[in-house]
């Protein structure tokens, strides 16, 4: 069979009707771009792409338009591009608008410029031999992006082809974009505006009732404020609530224990100041020697009862300050026994009592360094001798009071954890001991059960004092009294005694118990 062999280049040579190649003179160079031969061939190309193609000649004259073309690729005589419709009036004034506000470089394609390719600087790089790339504006006011690549053959620049898009693609494209971008700003804000309202009113709302609380009590201190209870909450709100309202309540109850303190130091100050009144207007009118010398013992009584009342208040008032500023510090309370115990043995305050100190230990610990406390031990010392010397002030002429320091093994206080040793001090008396309705009485400010004849000879803060300083020292401190022969053990107060221990004993106990540390 025959073989027809086609060369492409030989066929964009041929004229329309023609049968063979052109001769290579001036004409054929001048009209070497056939276009009913290469628009199958663009129409095939720019199709499925919505492309619009032109080619121009080396002159700049536009020689094919792809809207031109048939569904076939071959040129329609009759067809010429419709003239583009007038806009409205809204239309061309957002076009204008639009205009205006491009930069420079995108500018509008004006109608010559597609006739004549050399009056588009894309069309006439590519007549150079150069590719370029333009954003344009049609007349419709819509961007276009232009392509521009020469058309060569061998090394001669034959021709240009432009590129470009439909009008409206980039800007649809571009309106999808801003759209999605505007409904997902719209979105963000939704949830950032439910977050805000959210966030208001769990954390926002919360706090500023709290801060306004905080506000009426300062302004406020002489009503109660309730401080709004958000303790329900597990979280930081709710931790501010109830330390807020812990706060406030040790305010308050600081502020009762004050009022209550005022008032007991005027009722006891009152006392010796009238006994004192009393003895001073009596004192003219006694002529005798003997009535004189007793006015004068009651009087010098009354002042030393005073001065005793006035260091004692100053030392309970001074107290909760001095804890607060001073550093706790290791403190044995074996060697401070002993030097307490050896000072009160040596001075009057014994009463001519006997002072013993055992060491005791129920974990079998009692070597030095067992015995050591966190604290203040200056105040410690304090307490031990307050309840030493309250011990000797009971006990008879020829008594005994004996002091008990031990190591005991405390309760675990959370499950799994290691149970917390606790040194206990334990300070017992010959004495008639405590009614046991003033087991708790006791540690109250200025009271006093004393006998007669010892009277006038405390402050009755002692105790009080000393209770104050263990609880300080995260410790306690409580009274019982000791069994007769053959009863049955002392106990110390539970919650459910209202007035403790019904018992009456052979003497009073009085027992500290302090967290122990390691040495």
């Amino acid at each position: 069979a025959d073989t027809i062999t086609i060369d492409p280049e030989k066929l964009l040579q041929l004229a329309p009707g023609a049968t063979a190649p052109a001769q290579n003179d001036e004409d054929s160079i001048e009209f070497s771009i056939n276009p009913e031969r290469v628009g199958p061939v663009l129409h095939r190309l720019v199709t499925p792409t919505r492309t619009r193609a032109r080619i121009y000649d080396r002159d700049g004259l536009l020689l094919l338009d792809s809207p031109t073309l048939s569904a076939r690729g071959t040129l329609r005589p009759d067809a010429n591009e419709p003239p583009p419709k007038a806009l409205p009036w809204w239309r061309r004034l957002w076009v204008e608008a639009r205009r205006s506000l491009e930069p420079a470089a995108k500018q509008r394609i004006n109608d010559d410029w597609i006739t004549n390719g050399k009056s588009l600087p894309e069309v006439e790089q590519a007549l150079q031999g150069q590719s370029a790339t333009a954003v344009r504006v049609d007349p419709a006011g819509e961007t276009i992006v232009l392509v521009s690549v020469p058309i060569r053959r061998a090394a001669s620049v034959q021709g240009a082809l432009l590129l470009s898009t439909q009008g409206g693609d980039i800007d649809s494209v571009i309106a999808s974009e801003r759209w999605a971008l505007l409904r997902f700003f719209l979105v963000l804000a939704a949830v950032m505006l439910m977050l805000s309202l959210s966030l208001a009113n769990t954390i926002a709302e919360p706090v500023r009732k709290l801060a306004e609380a905080a506000e009426r009590v300062q302004r406020g201190i002489k009503s109660r404020q309730q401080i709004p209870d958000f303790t329900n909450r597990s979280d930081e709100i709710g931790h501010l609530s109830g330390a807020l309202r812990d706060m406030t309540q040790a305010l308050y109850n600081r502020m009762d224990a004050i009022e209550s303190f005022a008032a007991d130091v005027a009722h006891e100050l009152k006392n010796p100041l009238t006994s004192l009144r009393s003895a001073v207007e009596t004192l003219p009118r006694v002529n005798s020697g003997p009535s004189r010398e007793r006015l004068l013992a009651i009087m010098q009584h009354d002042v030393r009862r005073l001065d005793r009342l006035i260091s004692d208040i100053s030392d309970a008032s001074r107290l909760d300050a001095e804890l607060a500023r001073g550093d706790a510090g290791p403190v044995d309370m074996a060697e401070l026994l002993r030097a307490v115990v050896a000072t009160v043995a040596d001075s009057p305050r014994s009463n001519g009592a006997r002072l013993r100190m055992t060491l005791a230990n129920s974990v079998g610990r009692t070597k030095v360094g067992d015995f050591v406390v966190l604290g203040h031990g200056s105040r410690l010392g304090q307490v031990m001798t307050n309840l030493i010397d309250n011990a000797c002030s009971f006990s008879q002429p020829g008594g005994e009071v004996r002091v008990t320091l031990s190591r005991e093994r405390g309760e675990a206080k959370a499950e799994g954890a290691p149970p917390r040793d606790r040194i206990v001090v334990t300070v017992d008396d010959d004495g008639p001991g405590i009614p046991p309705h003033a087991l708790e009485r006791v540690f109250e400010r200025f009271y006093t059960d004393r006998p007669e004849q010892g009277f006038g000879q405390n402050s009755g803060l002692g105790l009080s004092i000393s209770r104050q300083i263990v609880e300080v020292h995260r410790g306690r401190i409580w009274a019982l009294n000791r069994p007769l022969p053959g009863g049955s053990p002392p106990r110390a107060p539970s919650e459910d005694d209202e007035d403790g221990p019904t018992r009456h004993g052979a003497g009073a106990r009085f027992v500290v118990s302090l967290p122990a540390i390691e040495p």
